[in-house]
């Protein structure tokens, strides 16, 4: 029957709507006709009149393109318009000529009638189709669907529910749906029933031996998010999410949004409130320079300064493809901004001056550095070479080309450094403080921790893990970082920028430490597996130069609160701007001379940065100050 239909579709659904409209015609008639004999020939011109306004309007609206199978409310809410201006017209007909058997009541009835058997006999093809397509399904695929579990009863799970029953349902078994409103428990959503709230979600995926979990709540806080999201940890079952309402309406449809959850889900953060203003009042109309700008915090520096419309934006990196899709990233999404994307290293003057005399940059956002850790600890003369006196070229450049606000990223790594990244960090904080003293630039620095998604964080390394099988390797199980997703890191960088004054190190709020253990354990579990049976955690060790707890502030140093309840300024760090410029030109001497040692590098670091410390004994205070708390 439906390849039989398929075939003849067109001329099918045309006839079918013919007879509804004689049909819906000729019962209005009959019903509210006041004589005993009819005309014929009347009843005739009735019928060509109501044939051809309606027909018109059913093509002018598209419904002859629908694939009946497929429709949804907002379709067969067309068939009713078609029927109200159809009454209209044909009403106005009527008047004009006079017509019988064209009253105004005969035009309402004919409309109700011919709205109501279009939908119903829509609504049934529908029905029979989709039963249809369940049998040959059930009978090809009854070994392989997935009993499926979906977390929420409103407007997100009724679309996968529908985008399921229409395409998947040789893939799904739909079980039931979860939600927290106890009314709504027993009762159904497209006859999906709903079995119990969040906490009865372990007990219904052991019953029904659960393979899916969606997790179909779209508009919910991040506290409430996490708390379930940790609940369906404990089923080791697989567990997707529907990330927003607009997924939903998004043409891509609910089903296809749905991703793998991540592990931001589960830090159940507060939205982050920005001064939207005072950031756009810096930014709109200004020239705007991010260094770095391909990598993971610089492009999405780029992407959110795109959004208050600077004069134009300038995308400085030394690594090509990367700057060459964030390019191409904006160009689409703001094709009348004014984009450079310069190919560059922050190491050549020469390069820079070019850079800064020809574009005259209002901002300037210093995110190019090296960032890996023991990688730093292997090449220790790439990391002053890059960071710090790449820092210092640039710091030069804008104070020498009157640049209004310059804004260096860095890092938790330079709060008592264990290790040459951390160490170059904080002498590039030196420089920002030293440069904001005799300067008319204003020099601050951000300072955050680990963010989530960036090249090379470990969160990428575990998925790829997990996709091979295991293990999934971490460094030391009592491990600690403080995490932050890379949007809300580059939001309060913007929403520090405003705030900055005289040479502040800002610091951002990053929550609680998260243990790494912890992390691989979650991912493992939300990815379907059970962790040390299925996948194998593997303990290497820390690595050189690696700290055992992250830290956001030096002992010394206080907290002044911000105007923003995420941002806070460091007391400044004493130091000796003399010693500074001793220290630079030690490292100066160091950078273009190959024949030193890494211990003679570190060495001379240690001079520089009076708190860079031995990570091993580091490690070890820390150990014995956690155990004794």
């Amino acid at each position: 029957m439906r390849s039989t239909f398929r075939k003849n579709r067109g001329l099918i659904i045309l006839l079918l709507d013919i007879l509804v409209i004689i049909l819906g015609y000729v019962l209005s008639v009959a019903f509210l006709n006041q004589t005993d004999e009819l005309d014929l020939i009347l009843l005739l011109k009735g019928i060509a009149i109501n044939l051809l306004v309606y027909q018109a309007f059913l093509n002018i609206f598209g419904l002859y393109q629908n694939m009946i199978e497929y429709e949804v409310g907002k379709d067969y809410i067309k068939y009713i318009f078609v029927s109200v201006i159809s009454i209209i017209l044909i009403t106005i007909f009527s008047l004009i000529f006079k017509l019988a058997y064209v009253s105004f009541k005969i035009n309402v009835l004919t409309g109700i009638f011919i709205s109501g058997m279009l939908i119903v006999y829509r609504l049934f093809l529908r029905s029979v189709f989709t039963s249809n397509r369940k049998i040959i399904n059930n009978k090809k695929n009854i070994t392989s669907k997935n009993n499926l579990l979906i977390i929420g009863a409103g407007m997100g799970a009724r679309e996968i529910i529908i985008s399921i029953l229409n395409n998947r349902s040789d893939k799904y078994n739909i079980i039931g749906l979860i939600d927290d409103d106890k009314s709504k428990i027993g009762h159904k959503i497209l006859d999906i029933k709903v079995l119990g709230t969040r906490y009865d979600i372990p007990r219904i995926a052991k019953e029904n031996d659960i393979d899916l979990i969606f997790f179909a709540i779209n508009r919910i806080d991040p506290l409430s998010r996490k708390e379930i999201l940790n609940i369906c940890q404990e089923t080791n079952v697989k567990t997707r999410v529907l990330p927003t309402t607009e997924s939903v309406i998004d043409k891509q449809g609910a089903l296809n949004s749905l991703r793998d959850v991540e592990i931001e889900d589960l830090l159940g953060r507060e939205p982050i409130y920005l001064e939207n203003k005072n950031i756009r009042n810096i930014i709109k109309n200004k020239v705007v320079l991010v260094t770095g700008g391909g990598g993971s915090i610089g492009s999405e520096l780029c992407r959110q300064i795109a959004k208050y419309n600077p004069k134009k934006l300038i995308i400085f990196d030394i690594y090509e493809n990367n700057l060459y899709d964030i390019q191409m990233e904006l160009v689409s999404d703001y094709p009348k901004m004014n984009i450079e994307a310069i190919v560059g290293s922050v190491r050549d003057k020469a390069c820079l001056n070019n850079l800064f005399s020809k574009y005259k940059p209002n901002l300037v956002f210093h995110a190019a550095a090296h960032k890996h850790v023991p990688l730093m600890e292997k090449s220790p003369l790439e990391a002053i070479k890059n960071n710090i006196f790449g820092t210092y070229n640039v710091a030069m450049c804008a104070d020498t080309y009157g640049v209004d606000k310059f804004v260096l990223i860095s890092t938790d790594k330079a709060v008592n450094p264990t290790n040459v990244m951390g160490a170059s960090k904080r002498v590039c904080e030196m420089i920002v403080q030293t440069m904001d003293k005799k300067s008319k630039t204003d020099f601050v620095a951000v300072r955050f921790g680990n963010v989530l998604g960036s090249n090379g964080s470990v969160i990428p390394l575990f998925k790829k893990q997990i996709a091979k099988g295991g293990p999934v390797t971490v460094t030391d199980k009592e491990i600690t970082r403080f995490f932050m997703t890379i949007p809300e890191a580059v939001q309060l960088i913007l929403q520090a920028m405003t705030y900055a004054e005289v040479g502040e190190i800002f610091v951002l709020d990053m929550g609680k430490p998260v243990k790494i253990y912890d992390l691989a354990v979650s991912l493992i579990k939300l990815m379907g597996y059970e962790p040390n049976k299925d996948i194998q955690i593997e303990i290497t060790g820390l690595r050189p130069g690696e700290k055992l707890y992250e830290e956001i502030l030096m002992a010394e140093e206080g907290l002044t609160a911000t105007k923003h309840n995420k941002i806070f300024i460091s007391k400044p760090f004493d130091f000796s701007e003399d010693g500074l410029r001793e220290g630079l030109r030690k490292l100066k001497k160091l950078e273009y001379n190959d024949k030193y040692s890494n211990k003679k590098v570190v060495e001379v670091m240690k001079s520089v940065v009076s708190t860079y410390k031995d990570y091993e004994e580091f490690n070890r205070q820390s150990k014995e100050e956690k155990n004794n708390e």
